[in-house]
C-alpha cells in the first residue's frame, strides 16, 4: 500500500495546485517512480489511498491497470488508512510505502527479512541519532521520544515497512502509525526490527528537498538537463541541472540552473533554484 492520502503542508505552496504523490520527479510524477520499483519487485496488486486532492490521485490510479485506490472523505492517519483499505488489501502481512519517500529498496530483500510484528526500512546512524534505536541484535528499542531498551545504534526511519498481519488486527479506525500502534507494541514488549539502507535517499516533502530530489535523478543519469516532450526553450538559453517538463515553455536568455519547470507552465531565463508551476 503507498500512503499518499496527506495534505502536503511542508511542500505549499506546490501541493495546493497537486497532490503531493503527483509532483513530477525528472519524467514521471513521485509515485511513480514508487509504483515502478514495486512493479520492478515483483507486486502486481497496490492500493493508493488518497484525501487532498482526491479528484487527481482518482484519475492516476485509473490510468494504471495495477492500482487501487482508497478514498478517505475524511483523513484517517496512517494507521487508520491501512485499516480503511483492509478488503482491498486482503489478509496477511502488508508492505507500506510512503508516496513522498524515493529510495532503492530491495524490497524483495525486505520482504524476506521479515519475521517479526514489523520490519522498518532504516539507514544506520551512530547510537543516538536518528528516529529509531536499534539494540546489539537489530531490534527497535527507541521510537521517536520512546525508549524500550539498551541502544547500540540509531538510524532514520525512511517510512517504508512491513506491517505483520497480526499487528494489522490492532489497527485503529483512526491514528497514526507510530503513535498508535507501533510505540505501543513496543511497549507491550512486541519485537520491531529494522532492515538496514545505506544509500541515498529523498523525501520530498520540502521544496528544497524536492527540487534536490529532481537534480539527484538528473545526476544518476548523467544528464545536465532533461527536456520533455512538447517543450520549448530558446536558444539563448544555457540548461544546467534543470528538468524541463512536458508542453513547458522557457524564453529569454541566460542559464536556467537547478530548476524545475512543470509541464506547461511557461517562464523566463535566467532562474536558479526555482520551482515553476503553470
Amino acid at each position: 500500500m503507498i500512503l499518499a492520502a496527506g495534505l502536503g503542508t511542508r511542500l505549499r505552496p506546490l501541493t495546493d495546485r497537486l497532490a503531493k504523490p503527483l509532483v513530477p520527479v525528472g519524467d514521471r510524477p513521485a509515485v511513480l517512480h514508487v509504483v515502478d520499483r514495486l512493479r520492478a519487485s515483483g507486486v502486481s496488486r497496490m492500493v493508493v489511498n488518497a484525501h487532498h486532492h482526491v479528484e487527481q490521485l482518482r484519475a492516476f490510479v485509473g490510468s494504471q491497470p495495477d492500482l487501487l485506490l482508497s478514498e478517505e472523505t475524511e483523513l484517517l492517519g496512517t494507521a487508520g488508512g491501512v485499516a480503511h483499505a483492509r478488503d482491498m488489501l486482503g489478509a496477511g502481512d502488508v508492505l507500506l510505502w510512503n508516496a513522498d519517500i524515493l529510495a532503492d529498496v530491495d524490497v524483495r530483500a525486505l520482504v524476506a527479512a521479515h519475521a517479526s510484528a514489523a520490519t522498518l526500512v532504516v539507514q544506520p546512524l551512530p547510537a543516538g541519532q536518528g528516529s529509531v534505536g536499534l539494540d546489539a541484535a537489530g531490534r527497535v528499542v527507541r521510537l521517536r521520544a520512546a525508549r524500550f531498551g539498551t541502544e547500540a545504534a540509531g538510524g532514520q526511519f525512511l517510512g517504508v515497512y512491513v506491517l505483520g498481519a497480526d499487528l494489522r488486527e490492532q489497527l485503529p479506525e483512526r491514528g497514526g502509525m507510530i503513535e498508535d500502534l507501533l510505540v505501543p507494541a513496543l511497549a507491550r514488549g512486541v519485537e520491531v526490527r529494522a532492515f538496514a539502507f545505506d544509500a541515498r535517499w529523498w523525501d520530498i516533502g520540502t521544496v528544497a528537498s524536492y527540487l534536490e530530489a529532481n537534480v539527484a535523478w538528473l545526476a544518476r543519469r548523467g544528464m545536465p538537463c532533461w527536456i520533455g516532450p512538447g517543450a520549448d526553450v530558446a536558444e539563448g538559453v544555457t540548461l544546467d541541472r534543470a528538468v524541463i517538463g512536458p508542453g513547458a515553455s522557457v524564453a529569454g536568455r541566460g542559464p536556467v540552473t537547478r530548476t524545475v519547470v512543470w509541464p506547461g507552465a511557461r517562464t523566463t531565463a535566467p532562474l536558479d533554484g526555482q520551482v515553476v508551476t503553470a
